[in-house]
């Protein structure tokens, strides 16, 4: 695919245009030294249309676009329960989650484990996401984008790799979390209105000049196999989405761990100005999640009709990028690699924040001004947040060497990778949700649904493979779960270990938010009955 002139323009602009704004937002007023807090956690003063949008621009990079779009193609609309169902997540993230976090000023997960359990599980965890951020997340954001710019614009891969790395670090490492997400506005508008574009155009050409509302009709009655959301058993993609496990099964354990117990997630909500402006904030996420099938998967679904004989089903999105003209491919460009950019800088941002505070400031034995404002001294501040640059540029260099070996080295890494990542999955949100919820779970009890969440996902995936991913994680969740209660009942709670308020929490939410809630449930259940 050639980039016109105007294309190269438009993404110049875009280029230029977002690393001004970054560096404009990370501003400080004349004679303030930025600290941990503006750093780390956007001096927590973000608003809820900014951590709604950075939620969104965290979560949506090139894997979601052009493997969620590849999906569309080979499954059909199924593969958006990974969206709509995390819509519903999100609100109870916000209804009972957030309210105990910002409660306790949590600012990282392992902060909130080291509160809740002792200090032994919180550095064993921080390692384990920072390899895991670093050598599995961040590697694959890279390297997939990569893929999608060089498909795309015929750059050398090696060179889109060191690029994206290297726009990502510069644009946000000045003003760190402020930088990201007041710049992820922008970024969620050029991702909704390029993918807006990219559906318009392919539901237009199916419908031959009578319009898009025509060529959706026409789409789904020529291919209702594909609008079909709960698959049944004889469906050859039913491994995948194994029929009401998306409803009551094994995605509500991924979806809870994934938007409520991950830094690199729900950093943003943490960084609010207040309790009810996170929760505006992820309901505002919710709202936009409900939208993502459109841009996403509606043109893989698309690729059906227009492109039937693809090699394979990842080609869907680049190849109705096609019918794009001069400017538009442009514009759409932009937004693939704003989405791109906004998941790498806000995966670098984590990874800086975790290494930072829970263990190189833990190891000096300091306290930073995002737990005391009075603990520290400016010259300390200062010191960390070097500290946290100094992370985030290592952290890239890692995952643009590593991205080949570890990513690129076979087809199937990246699906390997997520398998990989659920192994760990129930045991995380077993932690979590004792730890909010259940007052004698203890630190025994934690490690317990850890240790029993990856032996049982590796024996049952050797002895039952015929278990659908998603239901093996359900499985796993409850056998882990039932050990993680025996084991904290019967062993001793360690004094003074538990410094968590939950009594004096109040799950009360505003009536604005209750009644954006019921709708998102409502378009839920209108969705589900509609396409079920």
């Amino acid at each position: 695919m050639q980039l016109a002139t105007i294309d190269i323009v438009v993404i110049a602009l875009y280029a230029v245009g977002i690393f001004g704004l970054a560096q404009y937002v990370s501003r400080e007023k004349a004679g303030h030294q930025k600290n941990t807090s503006d750093y780390f956690l956007a001096s927590k003063n973000l608003p809820w249309w900014a951590i709604g949008a950075s939620l969104i621009a965290a979560n949506i990079s090139a894997e979601q676009i052009v493997g969620m779009s590849g999906s569309g193609y080979a499954i059909g609309l199924a593969i958006a329960s990974y969206e709509w169902m995390a819509a519903a997540t999100l609100l109870i993230v916000g209804k009972f989650f957030l309210p105990i976090f910002l409660k306790n000023e949590i600012y990282t997960m392992p902060q909130f484990l080291r509160r809740r359990y002792g200090t032994l599980l919180p550095i064993l965890m921080a390692i384990f996401w920072l390899a895991l951020y670093v050598f599995v997340n961040l590697t694959s954001i890279i390297w997939l984008g990569s893929i999608a710019v060089t498909k795309v614009a015929g750059v050398d891969q090696n060179v889109a790799l060191v690029m994206l790395g290297a726009f990502a670090l510069l644009y946000q490492i000045k003003g760190g979390l402020k930088a990201v997400a007041l710049t992820d506005i922008v970024q969620v508008t050029l991702l909704v209105l390029g993918g807006l574009v990219v559906a318009f155009l392919t539901l237009d050409k199916i419908g031959a000049g009578a319009g898009v509302v025509a060529g959706f009709s026409k789409l789904m009655h020529s291919h209702n196999d594909h609008f079909h959301m709960i698959l049944n058993k004889g469906d050859p993609h039913y491994v995948d989405l194994p029929g009401l496990s998306v409803l009551v099964g094994g995605m509500w354990i991924a979806n809870l761990s994934y938007w409520g117990f991950n830094q690199y997630i729900i950093q943003r909500a943490l960084a609010a100005k207040s309790l009810g402006e996170a929760q505006k904030g992820v309901l505002f996420a919710a709202f936009l999640k409900l939208l993502m099938p459109l841009i996403i998967v509606l043109p893989g679904i698309a690729a059906v009709m227009l492109a039937p004989n693809l090699a394979k089903p990842d080609e869907a999105y680049p190849t109705m990028m096609h019918l794009l003209p001069s400017g538009l491919l442009g514009l759409v460009f932009a937004a693939l690699i704003a989405a791109i950019i906004a998941s790498t800088a806000s995966k670098i941002n984590s990874i800086a924040t975790i290494f930072t505070l829970d263990l190189y400031a833990r190891f000096r034995g300091e306290r930073t001004r995002a737990e005391d404002d009075a603990g520290k001294s400016q010259r300390e501040e200062k010191h960390l947040v070097l500290v946290g640059r100094i992370t985030a540029i290592i952290a890239i260099v890692i995952a643009i060497f590593a991205a080949r070996p570890l990513v690129g080295a076979s087809e199937q890494a990246f699906q390997f990778i997520q398998e990989f990542t659920g192994f760990f999955t129930p045991g995380i949100t077993i932690i979590f949700l004792l730890g909010l919820f259940w007052k004698r779970a203890n630190e025994a009890g934690a490690f317990t649904a850890a240790v029993a969440s990856v032996l049982l996902s590796w024996v049952f995936k050797l002895t039952w493979a015929s278990l659908p991913f998603m239901d093996r994680m359900g499985v796993v969740f409850l056998i882990s779960l039932a050990l993680a209660v025996v084991v904290s009942l019967v062993t001793p709670q360690r004094a003074g270990a538990d410094t968590i308020d939950t009594k004096n929490v109040s799950y009360k939410t505003s009536t604005g938010f209750n009644v954006g809630a019921l709708g998102v449930v409502l378009i839920l259940v209108a969705l589900y009955a509609t396409y079920w």
